[in-house]
């Protein structure tokens, strides 16, 4: 989890770095390409925030009507290296996230 405010600034950045490239559609080899060499260097050796970065935005966006651009952004955070064994979890707290935002709009 990210624990510190550094942490939660690079994930912060990984996730608009990601959605910037996750545009909906196949992306080509060299803006894959491009994505991940960008995700890597955000992350700076931090798998476990490519992870909170995938989970969450998988997590979070389940069902709305961007999810697809958002699932893309979470399999590049996997192509860049993220802990797929943290993935999980970080899906359940964005779902939980998600349903604390419906509630709260209710």
């Amino acid at each position: 989890m990210a624990v510190t405010e550094q942490d939660r600034i690079i994930v912060a950045q990984l996730a608009g770095t990601a959605r910037r490239y996750a545009r909906g559609r196949e992306l080509t080899d060299a803006e894959h390409d491009r994505a991940v060499a960008e995700l890597v260097e955000v992350a700076s050796g931090r798998p476990d925030l490519l992870a909170e970065c995938a989970g969450l935005a998988a997590g979070f966006h389940q069902g709305d009507p961007d999810e697809a651009a958002h699932l893309q952004a979470a399999q590049l955070c996997i192509d860049a290296g993220a802990d797929r064994e943290l993935i999980p979890r970080w899906a359940e707290i964005g779902h939980y996230r998600a349903a604390a935002r419906a509630d709260a709009s209710g």
